[in-house]
């Protein structure tokens, strides 16, 4: 599928160049606006207005909505105060307050000076609520009706109010705005009598959610019932919005996004990869990097603090490298299973005795498993298939025993550092491979070394 659509994507640039403008539009008049906003981010600055000139209007503005901020940009500094407003008219309020949070001061300000009154007004509403809330991403945009509306009376305000309104299939019954029930527009449909009052088939059991409600747990209820739209209601139970799900799968994305950054060691980035330059790149990463690279410190430290032990057993040092980065492993895995159950609510806080006794039983088995599969390993491979007399039943011993104790404190490690960062109002993915492989690199060695004085007297 993706291969077929990078073909037609070629081909329809090829017509931008040839300039088949009458053939491209029509060819574009049938395409989703989320495949022609990827379309804008093959093309060079100066084709993006000649293509975006050639959509429909309706389509015009739903393109736009899923464009990158940059390309959004280019085109509002080059749009005549009446194609602005032509645009902005098209737009729904929670896609108009996303666009000015993007824009720079003096684009938001002429934004907002095309706007009629009420977007204006909603729109400096919406930006007041934080960021990370579920107000931040709720439409104003939704059919309500009144419960003693006839179910006739209710489908003709469906038709003359719907066609502005993000979603009409759910309908918010509110009495003084404060909301008492829904229906959706199959109830409505199905419903034998045109006279049947709205209260008698509404659903009064709701689940709604409030404006200050993280985003995050906002896409989970969605997803957790299965909703097309969440209600969002003021401390008085007064309806003020609705979160869909088109906004909950960005928030979803968004955050997945930002969690595999952070458990990469990098800042999360506001722009695409192909969008961020160099040194975009190089401010994400490198304070990570040299903060890891400083805390490797400590396995130097324990290097050095044991050099003697090294001279007098050469063979301890080649399976420095082995033991380290099966402890690394270790850790990841258990900090990726953690981190996820944590950010889909499978985990809390109170549940960490069951998850550290679960994670020792499931490290001692593996700790003894690998220990077994190394102690032969070693005995068949490099003592008598490499011939290296150096290894002994002894120094393989110590390799085994400290090989099997890695394993189960870098578990343990791995399972308790994102629970401690949840505990403490961080991100859990901030405790994931990179730091959590620094830390266990060093207590492998030292129990490495441990081992050796203790078991070969060095």
């Amino acid at each position: 599928m993706a291969e077929r659509f990078d073909i037609v994507e070629r081909a329809l640039i090829k017509m931008l160049e040839d300039k088949k403008y009458a053939t491209l539009r029509d060819i574009l008049a049938t395409m989703n606006p989320s495949d022609i906003a990827g379309i804008f981010a093959c093309l060079e600055d100066k084709q993006i207005p000649l293509l975006f000139r050639l959509l429909p209007k309706e389509l015009a503005a739903e393109t736009f909505v899923e464009m990158e901020t940059e390309a959004q940009e280019l085109l509002i500094r080059g749009f005549s105060d009446n194609e602005l407003k032509e645009i902005l008219d098209e737009l729904y309020a929670d896609d108009a307050a996303d666009l000015v949070e993007e824009m720079p001061a003096n684009v938001v300000k002429r934004i907002l000076k095309q706007a009629d009154p009420e977007m204006r007004n909603t729109i400096n509403q919406l930006l007041r609520y934080s960021e990370n809330s579920a107000g931040s991403i709720m439409t104003t945009e939704y059919v309500s009706l009144r419960p003693n509306m006839t179910v006739e009376e209710a489908i003709l305000r469906i038709r003359r109010q719907g066609v502005d309104k993000e979603t009409i299939y759910t309908c918010y019954v509110t009495e003084g705005r404060v909301l008492v029930g829904l229906v959706t527009v199959k109830d409505l449909l199905l419903c034998s009598d045109d006279d049947t009052l709205i209260q008698d088939i509404m659903i009064t059991n709701l689940i709604a959610i409030s404006t200050s409600t993280d985003k995050e747990e906002a896409a989970r209820m969605l997803s957790k019932y299965h909703f097309l739209a969440l209600p969002v209601v003021d401390g008085e139970n007064r309806m003020v919005g609705i979160v869909t799900f088109d906004d909950a799968m960005d928030v979803m994305e968004e955050e997945a996004t930002e969690d595999m950054e952070l458990m990469s060691a990098m800042t999360p980035s506001e722009k695409t990869y192909l969008r961020s330059t160099p040194l975009d790149l190089f401010r994400n990463r490198v304070p990570w990097l040299m903060l890891l690279m400083v805390s490797a410190t400590f396995t130097g430290l324990i290097i050095t603090a044991f050099e003697g032990a090294l001279a007098a057993q050469v063979a301890l040092t080649a399976f420095i490298p082995m033991l380290m980065g099966t402890g690394g492993n270790s850790g990841s895995q258990s900090s990726v299973t953690v981190i996820r159950a944590l950010s889909l609510d499978e985990l809390q806080l109170r549940d960490i005795g069951r998850v550290l006794w679960k994670e020792l039983q499931t490290s001692i088995l593996c700790g003894v498993a690998l220990g077994v599969v190394c102690f032969v390993k070693i005995l068949l491979v490099d003592r008598l298939l490499m011939g290296n007399s150096d290894i002994t039943l002894m120094v393989d011993a110590v390799v085994c025993f400290a090989l099997c104790v890695t394993v189960i404190i870098a578990k343990l490690v791995g399972c308790a550092l994102p629970m401690a960062a949840k505990k403490l109002k961080m991100d859990p993915a901030v405790m994931a491979s990179p730091f959590i492989s620094t830390i266990v690199d060093a207590l492998s060695l030292l129990v490495y070394f441990l081992f050796a004085k203790a078991l070969l007297g060095v």
